[in-house]
């Protein structure tokens, strides 16, 4: 049952961000089916897998060190919560990075590989939009504000 959790949840996540990626001027697909359906689903599985899992590992599995946090991941439930908690919020993530890129004018060549970056390694990609953000901001690119 877990492997095929993994599969859907992948699966699911993989579907919103290529629609960030291919599709980024369809609000319904950035504003609703990446940021809130898919990650919405994929939250409600990681509660059920924590609420049947946390508490079934060794003794000293929690939160409090790094080595408890290991515990807490020989539990293969609490394994796949942690890797959908990633698949969940990185998800989110890429979807604010594509409203946030539109609003400010940004050109979605220049987003893709941040997408790329945060789907693969999460606050790196989150690191590298800020810096796309803060250049193309500094290079005039940045729309006026009027007060």
């Amino acid at each position: 049952m877990l492997d095929t959790i993994f599969s859907v949840c992948s699966t699911l996540a993989m579907l919103g961000w290529l629609g960030l990626v291919l599709l980024p001027g369809q609000r319904v697909v950035v504003e609703v089916v990446a940021r809130v359906a898919i990650p919405l689903l994929i939250g409600c599985i990681y509660i059920f897998l924590m609420a049947t899992h946390y508490g079934t590992g060794p003794a000293d599995a929690g939160y409090g060190s790094l080595d408890a946090v290991a515990s807490l991941f020989t539990v293969r439930g609490l394994l796949l919560a942690g890797w959908i908690h990633y698949l969940a919020f990185d998800l989110f993530v890429g979807s604010w990075e594509v409203s946030d890129s539109r609003a400010n004018g940004i050109h979605h060549l220049f987003v893709v590989p941040c997408l790329l970056a945060t789907f693969m390694f999460g606050p790196a990609g989150l690191a590298l939009y800020f810096l796309v953000k803060f250049a193309h901001r500094a290079f005039g690119g940045a729309k006026e504000q009027t007060a």
